[in-house]
C-alpha cells in the first residue's frame, strides 16, 4: 500500500469561528495555531498546508493571566542604531486588540514560508462583527473546544 501525501490543491478547507471573551490568551492561540496547521486532521503532514481558516471574533475581551498585561513588553528592532521599538501589551490591547491574538498565534506557527501563508488563514476581529459570513463559519467543536 502506499503511502497518502496530501496536495494543499486538493484539501478540503473548512471554516472556523472562535470567540476570544474571557479566554486565556495563550490557550486560544495554541488551539487556532493547531487549526490553522491542520494537526487535527488525519491527513496532516508537517511540510503541507492542509490546515483550516480561523475567525477570531472579541479580541477586545481576551483574558491575560499574571502581570502580562504590565509586564509584557513586545519589541521590534528597525536595523539602525536607536532602532529598538519597545510596545507594552496594555498599549497594544488599547490600539489594536487583534495584533495581541494574531501575534502569539505567529509565535506557535513554523518560521518559514509555510508559517507565513498558514497566518494568512487567521483573520481576528476586536468585536463581535466580522465579513466572512459567505462562508458560512462554524463553531469549533467540542473536542477541540478551548
Amino acid at each position: 500500500m502506499k503511502t497518502f501525501i496530501p496536495k494543499e490543491d486538493n484539501t478540503e478547507r473548512m471554516w472556523y469561528i472562535v470567540n476570544a471573551e474571557d479566554k486565556v490568551l495563550g490557550r486560544l492561540a495554541s488551539k487556532v495555531a493547531t487549526i490553522l496547521r491542520g494537526k487535527h486532521k488525519p491527513i496532516y503532514v508537517p511540510h503541507a498546508d492542509v490546515g483550516d481558516h480561523v475567525i477570531v471574533i472579541n479580541a477586545a475581551k481576551i483574558r491575560l493571566t499574571g502581570k502580562k498585561q504590565e509586564q509584557k513588553v513586545y519589541y521590534h528592532y528597525s536595523g539602525y542604531p536607536g532602532g529598538l521599538k519597545e510596545t507594552l501589551l496594555s498599549d497594544l490591547m488599547e490600539k489594536r486588540p487583534e495584533e495581541v491574538i494574531k501575534r502569539a498565534v505567529k509565535g506557535m506557527l513554523p518560521k518559514n514560508k509555510l508559517g507565513r501563508k498558514m497566518l494568512t488563514k487567521l483573520k481576528v476581529y476586536s468585536d463581535k462583527e466580522h465579513h466572512q459570513e459567505a462562508q458560512k463559519p462554524v463553531p469549533i467543536p467540542a473536542e477541540m473546544e478551548i
